[in-house]
């Protein structure tokens, strides 16, 4: 089955610095890798309401250039420095732009992320209907 590397205009310099793709569509399900809470210009976010709601604009924008939405989700994990301090203000966030109850979703609390100050990561699949 082929592949079709997802890479949103806005994404580009990531992608050239980090050397991945943001997405890769399989058919009718696009895998997305972990989104995080940075500006454009890839500076973490320090206050962490604005991070993830950055976090989960950054993922919206990557479903968008697959022609999905946050309805397409199917399953979600996400990564936490310091979970428990921030998963009130994390599920806040999430709730304004996800749909309750309509994906499997797993949380795990981790040390470190990739850059320091990034307190979550969020990775998917969606299934294009």
């Amino acid at each position: 089955m082929d592949r079709e590397v997802i890479i949103p205009e806005e994404m580009r310099e990531i992608v050239a610095r980090a050397g991945y793709a943001p997405a890769v569509k399989v058919g009718d399900t696009i895998y997305v890798v972990g989104q995080v809470g940075r500006t454009s210009d890839l500076q973490v976010i320090e206050d962490p309401q604005k991070q993830f709601r950055a976090l989960w604009e950054n993922l919206r924008i990557v479903l968008a250039a697959a022609d999905c939405t946050f309805d397409d989700v199917v399953e979600m994990t996400s990564y936490h420095v310091e979970m428990s301090k921030h998963m009130d203000i994390f599920r806040t966030a999430k709730n304004e732009v996800f749909p309750k109850g309509t994906y499997a979703w797993t949380r795990i609390g981790v040390s470190e992320l990739a850059h320091p100050g990034l307190l979550a990561e969020v990775k998917c699949v969606a299934v294009k209907r």
